[in-house]
């Protein structure tokens, strides 16, 4: 009983990572109607830019830790608030309005050019950070077992909890979130309303690939490296993960998306690794094809 609530505790940690990408990802989704791998590269490049800032800011500035992660997440952010605000402004968005189909095509160019990005300017090194609150966490002790999270589990698990819960919050409750759902259901009509629609496009493009970026540096701090070509294998992830709970909606997408990371877990822990991907992919595809309800994209 004790290594299945171990099981389940780990599974409910990676299944709020799934969660929070698949969250970002919708929030994109929503206003482009088309599959965008380019959010795995974000999610990558988010990493990347902060590992390589850390190491800048702690051997060649001479901050202390804390001032060096402090250092590359603002670099970071700086880095993916950018880069978002050009390519939905410059890239996605026009488009969406004359070629929506261009968009996949236009999200695997992106993707290349981050990740190529990241590889020249950390001159093809790996990079780790320290062992960052390392130390297990006993949550309760079963049968003699103990269930333990490390510190930085712990630590991620609440902030991914917080971005869903913050990001949920601003689309459900604020004007900007009432603008969304209007582009989402209908540009044009949502033009006509007053709404300036592009610009709801761009900000929430650039929300997007800010939570993307966010979600891969917590996910760095734990993993201690963003490899490069991960960007390829989230970006595809993603957009199976999210496909769970329904593109539409962020909050259902982040629970389905949870859901899975914890069945991830249960794979990992019962059955043979090596078939795990290959079990959880052909489930997703599952799910999609019995539970197909979008309505057609023209």
């Amino acid at each position: 009983m004790g290594y299945l609530v171990q099981q389940l505790v780990l599974g409910l940690s990676l299944g709020a990572l799934y969660a929070s990408l698949a969250f970002g990802y919708s929030i994109a989704f929503g206003v482009t109607k088309r599959a965008d791998i380019a959010y795995g590269g974000f999610f990558a490049f988010g990493g990347q830019i902060y590992v390589l800032f850390v190491d800048q800011g702690f051997n060649e500035l001479r901050l202390i830790l804390p001032a060096a992660l402090a250092f590359g997440a603002c670099v970071s952010f700086a880095y993916a608030s950018g880069i978002g605000l050009f390519a939905g402004r410059h890239i996605m968005g026009p488009l969406v309005r004359v070629s929506p189909n261009a968009v996949i095509v236009a999200a695997l160019g992106l993707l290349i050019v981050l990740m190529e990005t990241a590889r020249l300017a950390s001159d093809t090194r790996d990079l780790w950070l320290p062992p960052l609150l390392a130390e297990p966490v006993t949550l309760v002790v079963i049968g003699g077992r103990a269930v333990q999270l490390t510190g930085m589990q712990l630590l991620n698990t609440g902030l991914f909890s917080i971005l869903v819960a913050t990001g949920h919050y601003i689309l459900t409750r604020t004007r900007f979130g009432r603008h969304w759902r209007a582009v989402t259901e209908d540009p044009l009509a949502a033009g006509l309303c007053g709404v300036n629609a592009p610009k709801v496009f761009v900000v929430a493009y650039v929300a997007s690939t800010m939570v993307a970026a966010a979600t891969g540096m917590i996910a760095t701090n734990y993993y201690g490296n963003m490899d490069f070509g991960s960007g390829i294998m989230f970006g595809l992830k993603v957009l199976l993960i999210a496909a769970v709970g329904g593109y539409g909606e962020p909050l259902k997408s982040a629970g389905g998306a949870a859901a899975l990371g914890l069945a991830e877990t249960l794979w990992g822990a019962y059955a043979p690794f090596v078939w795990r991907d290959l079990a959880v992919f052909s489930l997703l595809v599952f799910v999609l094809v019995i539970s197909r309800r979008e309505r057609v994209i023209p």
